[in-house]
């Protein structure tokens, strides 16, 4: 018993539903696969969402993708008008139609060529799609839209009844259908019923929100399949249709003790390991003007100069003012925007919704796959939507951004809240960012200058320091700490007491000068009287030698004259 219980289990385990991919960005991710293999999926939505070019992508990439030749009727724009449309996305249908791979059939449906009768159904149609299927061995099959074939029926016993067959006759082909349909008052579809007879039904939306567009898709139901069931914003662009389908990703990503120096001159020395490590993200938050940009600007180049690609989003520059700016100080960008390691990407936050600004990162990481990013600043985005949205957006982009193990360094533009909270966009990021640096002004004696420290950087050692820079042609240039009776000096306090210091220095280097010649001069001195008195003790010491000769010479005279005495 226990034998067959494990066989069951794992034979349980094993099974997939199958699904055919869609080929589209995204959405194979949010349906776990695509839509139900052999079953007809219904897209439903308003004018302008974008119906048409998704089924169309679907049938194209599955020719060029899966090798799945497709069928697409239509019945509403001629073959040689949807060719047209799409070959601005890259999509050659001629091509493919050439190839026996495509069958484009436009079908064409007149209320006033139609009488409704009991036995109106739609075997012809059945020929006819049945044949296109038959002569390219059609895997895939779409129809557009299903409203138009049935624009001229008002017997709704009849409508559904056909809408019901049509449905069962594309299950019995065996062919992965998607069927378009117009968005109803309180219904999915114009009719009802189309919703209840697929088997997948996804609505494409298309709102405008404080003047800003943004298209979104959601699947309402998948029978036999777990799928996404959030709201997912996605884009239309010359490569099509791109889909967003990142909503939290879980806190598994790979880590990296790699370390990125961040190219600033004595920046990177306030840090215990000399950068910061691969993969994490750092915030640059300050006020207007306190070189939040030129710090970026470094980074860029720093990356570049290792061979490595960075793309840089620019909300407030173009890419040549960019470029002209950061010259200014020395530090040339365009060399490496021509080799081909650096792309400047500028628009302004309300072109999109922040969703779409998200779909388009991600895009760009897919196709020119970075190890660095920089969003220049992410303040902006606050204009564009509430606290909320703008929260959830840049967890998402975080998280993406760890996902790929790609360095990130956000700017944000500081405002000067009455009551010290931090701005929305910092407040937004902070619990999420690894690495936090603050530029700042530091204003004393008439003046304004610039100060540097770290607020926080997970897992590293860093100086608590503020550090004032100066930004001269030559570039960025950190300044040693100066500390006075009141604190650190900055500025002309600074350059102050580094006069002071050196006036200080001269006058002691003076006076250490002035005691070495005074004791030089008092050891001539010394050693003169020393050398006197050497001569007058050598004198006396000379006298007393002769005074204790002669009287050894008076003894010694004395001696032999009383000797010779006694001999006579």
């Amino acid at each position: 018993m226990p034998v067959q219980k494990s066989n069951k289990t794992k034979q349980t385990e094993i099974f997939k539903f199958p699904k055919t991919p869609t080929g589209v960005e995204g959405l194979d991710e949010i349906t776990e696969g695509g839509f139900p293999k052999g079953r007809p999926t219904l897209i439903c939505g308003g004018a302008g969402c974008g119906k048409t070019l998704l089924s169309m992508q679907f049938i194209i990439k599955g020719i060029t993708e899966y090798e799945e030749p497709g069928v697409f009727m239509s019945f509403e724009e001629p073959s040689k008008d949807l060719s047209l449309n799409v070959q601005s996305l890259g999509f050659d249908l001629e091509k493919l139609k050439k190839e026996k791979k495509l069958v484009i059939d436009h079908v064409r449906v007149e209320r006033s060529e139609i009488e409704e009768a009991g036995e109106y159904d739609l075997d012809g149609l059945f020929v006819r799609l049945g044949h296109a299927i038959d002569t390219i061995k059609a895997k895939r099959v779409v129809l557009d839209t299903i409203e138009s074939l049935f624009s001229g029926l008002d017997n709704q016993a009849i409508l559904r009844a056909e809408l019901r067959r049509l449905f069962h006759w594309l299950k019995d082909k065996g062919v992965t259908a998607v069927i378009t349909g117009e968005r109803g008052e309180s219904t999915l579809t114009r009719q009802g019923l189309e919703e209840y007879v697929s088997d997948c039904v996804i609505i494409l939306d298309h709102r405008v929100i404080d003047q800003v567009s943004t298209r979104r898709l959601r699947i309402v139901k998948y029978r036999g399949s777990t799928h996404g069931t959030n709201e997912y914003p996605f884009l239309i662009d010359e490569n099509g249709i791109s889909v967003l389908p990142i909503t939290s990703l879980k806190l598994d990503n790979e880590v990296s003790s790699d370390i990125v120096a961040t190219g600033v001159p004595g920046l990177d020395d306030m840090f215990e390991r000399k950068g910061i490590y691969r993969g994490s993200n750092i915030l640059i938050s300050g006020t207007a003007g306190t070189a939040k940009t030129t710090i970026a600007a470094y980074f860029a180049a720093a990356q570049c100069q290792k061979k490595e690609r960075v793309i840089y989003f620019a909300f407030e520059e173009s890419p040549r003012q960019l470029i002209r700016n950061i010259k200014s100080i020395g530090l040339d960008l365009e060399p490496f925007v021509k080799k081909g390691q650096l792309q400047i990407h500028s628009s302004r936050p309300s072109l999109n919704g922040l969703e779409l600004h998200l779909l388009t990162l991600r895009k760009l990481i897919k196709e020119f796959k970075p190890t660095t990013v920089i969003i220049d600043p992410i303040s902006n985005l606050t204009t564009v939507g509430s606290e909320f949205e703008v929260r959830s957006m840049l967890v998402r982009l975080i998280d993406m951004l760890k996902f790929n193990n790609i360095t990130a360094l956000l700017t944000s533009l500081s405002k000067q809240l009455k009551d010290n909270r931090h701005d929305l966009a910092e407040e937004s990021v902070s619990s999420l960012i690894d690495t936090w640096i603050t530029v700042r002004d530091m204003e004393g004696i008439g003046e304004r200058n610039r100060g540097i420290f770290i607020i926080k950087s997970r897992g590293m050692g860093h100086s608590n320091q503020v550090r004032e820079f100066v930004i001269t042609g030559k570039g960025i240039n950190l300044l040693d700490v100066e500390l006075g009776p009141n604190g650190i000096l900055t500025g002309r306090a600074r350059r102050s007491h580094e006069l002071n210091k050196k006036v200080s220095k001269i006058q002691l280097q003076s006076e250490l000068e002035r005691k070495d010649r005074e004791i030089a001069r008092k050891r001539k001195t010394l050693e003169a009287n020393i050398e006197a008195l050497r001569n007058e003790f050598e004198t006396v010491q000379e006298e007393l030698g002769i005074l204790k000769q002669t009287e050894e010479l008076q003894a010694n005279v004395a001696n032999g004259t009383d000797k010779f005495k006694s001999r006579k």
